[in-house]
């Protein structure tokens, strides 16, 4: 692997049409809240701290904007979707702000779904496929905490996983763990695809 970018925090909003300037490519990370989409962007780009990680689901509740390398593109870390302990009307509007986000973005090259590999994929995560496929957007599958699981299970839950998700329109299914960085080149390698 070639070595990893440089990547700068630029901003912080709330919907597409405050996303900064110049337009970009944009590689988009979505997945439940707690799932892992912070602590994987930071181990992609071999950072602690650049992407804000917490304990406590939900922390990530705007669209946040990464410059990735000399303004190649933009890492977007989106609001994790399915945190039950805040009110219904902000789960209505984090929802809404993802599915504008997703729907709207002229600059959206690629979504990274992530999934929690020990629990494969919910009914929320469901929801985004059928988003991710009606609007006709690429996207493929991070599969992390693959280094909770014991090598067997891993290589049976991967494959069970694999063809159920090929089937339903993603580009590739990576195990990934951001603990170990396992996956990490192949990420890199998908996403510069």
């Amino acid at each position: 692997m070639k070595a990893i970018p440089t990547a700068e925090f630029v901003k912080s909003c709330t919907d597409v049409s405050q996303a900064p300037k110049p337009a970009l490519p944009e590689i988009a990370f979505a997945g439940r809240s707690n799932v892992g989409k912070s602590s994987l962007i930071n181990s992609l780009l071999n950072r602690k701290g650049l992407a804000l990680t917490s304990q406590t689901p939900g922390k990530t509740r705007l669209l946040n904007y990464y410059r990735i390398g000399k303004g190649d593109f933009y890492f977007v870390d989106l609001p994790g979707y399915g945190y039950a302990k805040v009110g219904r009307a902000m789960q209505k509007e984090w929802a809404k702000s993802l599915e504008d986000y997703v729907g709207e973005s002229p600059q959206l090259e690629l979504v990274v779904l992530i999934l929690d590999l020990r629990r494969g994929l919910t009914d929320l995560d469901s929801d985004m496929v059928q988003a991710l496929n009606i609007y006709r957007r690429h996207w493929l599958v991070a599969a992390t905490k693959a280094d909770k699981l014991a090598k067997q299970e891993k290589i049976k839950t991967m494959r069970e996983l694999e063809g159920m998700l090929i089937s339903l329109g993603a580009e590739k299914v990576i195990a990934y763990s951001a603990s170990s960085h396992e996956g990490r080149e192949e990420l890199w390698k998908a996403i510069a695809g």
